[in-house]
Parts: C-alpha cells; sequence; structure tokens
C-alpha cells in the first residue's frame, strides 16, 4: 500500500476551490487546457458513488489544469450525470477553457464527499459534489510536476 506524501496531504484533502488555490500557489497563473470531452456510460463504482442507475449516460470532460509551469499540475476528470446536465449543472458542459471550480464555488459552498487514491497518474482526489440539487464527480490526479514544484517551493 503506498503512503500518501506529507508535501501532498493538505493538497489532497483541502476543501474549497483547487482552482482558487493553484491560482494563488501560482501568483495568479492559472489555465485549463481540455484534453477530450465525450459521452459514455457512467462506471459502476462511480453511479454506485452518486446513486444513480449504471446504464445512464455521462459527459466526461478530462483536462489539464497548468499553474505557473510549462508542464501541468493536475490531471482532471469531471463525470456529469446526464440527469444533473438536465439542470443546473448543463452549464459544465459549455465552459471549454473554463475552470470548473469558477462555477462550483460562485457564491455557494457545494457539499462534497471525497476519497483519496493512488492511480497510475499519481495521488488522486476524487470528489462527489451535490450542487443545486445535481450530482458529478470531479476528480483531480496531481502530477509529478507539481509535486516538484511545491517540495521546491518549501
Amino acid at each position: 500500500m503506498q503512503q500518501i506524501p506529507k508535501h501532498l496531504k493538505s493538497w489532497l484533502n483541502a476543501s474549497g476551490s483547487l482552482t482558487q488555490q493553484l491560482t494563488d500557489l501560482a501568483d495568479g497563473t492559472f489555465k485549463v487546457e481540455p484534453v477530450k470531452e465525450h459521452f459514455q456510460r457512467l462506471m459502476f463504482l462511480d453511479a454506485q458513488w452518486m446513486q444513480m442507475p449504471t446504464h445512464h449516460t455521462s459527459w466526461v470532460r478530462e483536462s489539464f489544469l497548468y499553474g505557473c509551469e510549462e508542464l501541468p499540475w493536475v490531471k482532471a476528470k469531471s463525470i456529469f450525470p446526464i440527469l444533473s446536465l438536465q439542470k443546473k449543472a448543463r452549464i459544465f458542459q459549455h465552459i471549454g477553457t473554463k475552470p470548473i471550480g469558477l462555477f462550483l464555488f460562485q457564491r455557494t459552498n457545494p457539499v462534497c464527499e471525497r476519497r483519496v487514491i493512488w492511480l497510475e497518474d499519481g495521488w488522486t482526489r476524487q470528489s462527489c459534489y451535490t450542487w443545486h440539487g445535481c450530482k458529478f464527480i470531479v476528480q483531480e490526479t496531481f502530477l509529478p510536476s507539481f509535486e516538484q514544484f511545491i517540495q521546491q517551493k518549501k
């Protein structure tokens, strides 16, 4: 079993907007680079976590988040069940290069359940948000370039 590195614990467990936290760390610099947007059936564990039927389709947005360096700091994946896209969360399907956090934390404090796991690309936090009655998952994997940056910044 992998042990969570000390320098990442606070990032993996932080509440609030990762967008804002990365922007603060990078002295005001932040960029989202969408890589892939597509429809797919909900994965069993994701459907179970959101209490949705597994046969439901979801809209998935995969992107890289950049701070003040050339390499991306975070690999992000957002999973929106179709039912959420028929409500207020439909705005997330059309935000382009804007960060989800810009809308998610605007004058609201969404309910969040979190789990921290190790994936192939690195330590990952998965957050299941309930926002205006909509449930969706935001997954953020902290990449080696981010780990190096925060270790050098100490």
